[in-house]
């Protein structure tokens, strides 16, 4: 199955949409670009509290390194990974992930995010094409702070999944509460090794963002564009609510 181009998309087939969040639907370089700042600007004046940047790091280098991971309880081993390799404990790195990684990046999600994003959601709604997110994170309270609503939301550490990308359990799990088939579904995210990777395996057609600077960020408006065309050309009929 090959990396499809979005002007050569047929939305025909496809009853559901399902999209990574980070780096997908808002641009991560720029938000990390405020969380640098951010965290100079907290830990500048706590020196004595500067371990706490090298646990942000150090967590995420050890999901990073273990692309692919399963077992019983991932929302919690991902935290006990950290902790064995660097001598922290478990509350200490949840408490810091949690506030760096979870929640102060919420306030600047909606100026990150994507243009075209919201006007590519309204659009498959108009269509009946249900939306669905399956993110490595947990994604609910990023999708509030971005004005987006999906059908279902699912993270690789929610305890029916407990597997990271890019084996593909969390997308076949979407799949089934979904009720269609992988066939059925277009898989969109932004890391050819990670999300283009998972959709291979669940052979589900997928997109890799194509990543612009900000501004000229066109890739969902092309998406609505071919969406529009497609059912101007086949006279598909589509609810207004």
């Amino acid at each position: 199955m090959q990396h499809e181009q979005t002007s050569g998309l047929d939305w025909g087939g496809v009853k559901a949409v399902i999209f990574d969040v980070d780096g997908t639907l808002y641009d991560q370089s720029k938000l990390r670009k405020k969380m640098l700042f951010a965290l100079l600007n907290y830990y500048t004046w706590r020196p004595w509290r500067i371990k706490e940047m090298m646990m942000l790091s150090h967590f995420r280098d050890e999901r990073e390194r273990r692309a692919g991971h399963g077992c019983l309880d991932l929302e919690h081993a991902q935290y006990v990974w950290c902790a064995e390799k660097k001598g922290y404990s478990v509350n200490e790195i949840r408490e810091v992930v949690e506030r760096w990684i979870f929640q102060h990046p919420i306030r600047y999600l909606a100026g990150c995010m994507y243009p075209g994003t919201q006007e590519l959601f309204n659009m498959l709604r108009q269509h009946n094409i249900k939306i669905a997110i399956y993110s490595d994170y947990k994604a609910h309270d990023k999708l509030n702070a971005m004005g987006l609503a999906a059908d279902l939301v699912v993270s690789s550490t929610d305890p029916e999944v407990n597997q990271l990308k890019p084996d593909p359990k969390g997308l076949l799990y979407v799949v089934d509460q979904l009720g269609f088939a992988p066939a059925d579904c277009l898989f969109i995210g932004d890391r050819q090794e990670m999300d283009g990777e998972c959709a291979l395996r669940a052979n589900m057609p997928y997109l890799i963002i194509d990543k612009k600077p900000f501004r000229q960020f066109d890739f969902f408006a092309n998406l609505t564009h071919t969406l529009t065309y497609n059912s101007l050309e086949h006279g598909t009929q589509y609810s207004t609510h």
